[in-house]
């Protein structure tokens, strides 16, 4: 019997761990993933170095907990946002709308400071392949879960989803220097009307809303 693994599991401990990955979730979205180390953790999270180094060894043992913490937490904003069309709202505009304010919630920024990391460090690439390839799948066929991208079957709706939301991944992780606030709003509207021409909804035949 593992006498460790058993004292983790304790209601207490859960709760302290739970807190721990809550912080080190916050961190990395607010000063990214180096600034984030495991001592500027534990400190936000209220803890010693030792306590801290109770619950997670290593760095690599924080960071794979990480990313499942902030999996969780991503797959629970979207079901939220997917259950929370208004009535005769229209569906596509509310997806672009909401995976919009996704983007900015803590959860997806910090998943972004990780896949920023990850493009430098193999280990943090392969912690988020699974997270990553599970969320790229289930935005395209999972009704409840990631319903709010849906639009059809087919290449056409594939290619309509994909543009929708790389378009506002990109724009999400953009450094706009001017008129930030007129520029992203007419992207926006630009990306919905070219999600609507995909999908062939309404008689939209032009990009340009003016």
């Amino acid at each position: 019997m593992d006498v460790a693994r058993i004292a983790k599991d304790t209601p207490k401990s859960q709760k302290t761990r739970a807190r721990i990955l809550d912080q080190a979730m916050r961190l990395i979205a607010e000063v990214g993933y180096h600034a984030a180390s495991n001592p500027a953790i534990a400190d936000a999270a209220g803890l010693t170095r030792g306590a801290m180094l109770y619950h997670f060894p290593t760095r690599e043992a924080l960071v794979e907990a990480a990313v499942a913490h902030i999996q969780a937490e991503r797959s629970t904003l979207f079901r939220a946002a997917a259950d929370s069309i208004p009535a005769g709202a229209d569906v596509t505009e509310h997806a672009i709308d909401s995976y919009w304010d996704l983007l900015h919630s803590v959860p997806f920024q910090a998943f972004a400071e990780l896949e920023a990391a990850g493009r430098a460090d193999p280990a943090i690439q392969a912690l988020l392949a699974p997270a990553q390839a599970e969320f790229d799948r289930a935005q395209a066929g999972d009704h409840t879960t990631f319903k709010i991208l849906q639009a059809g079957a087919g290449p056409r709706f594939q290619a309509s989803r994909d543009l929708a939301r790389f378009m506002l991944e990109g724009l999400a992780r953009s450094t706009l220097t001017y008129d930030k606030d007129g520029r992203k709003e007419r992207l926006l509207a630009v990306i919905k009307r070219a999600t609507h021409m995909l999908n062939r909804k309404g008689d939209i035949q032009d990009l340009w809303p003016e």
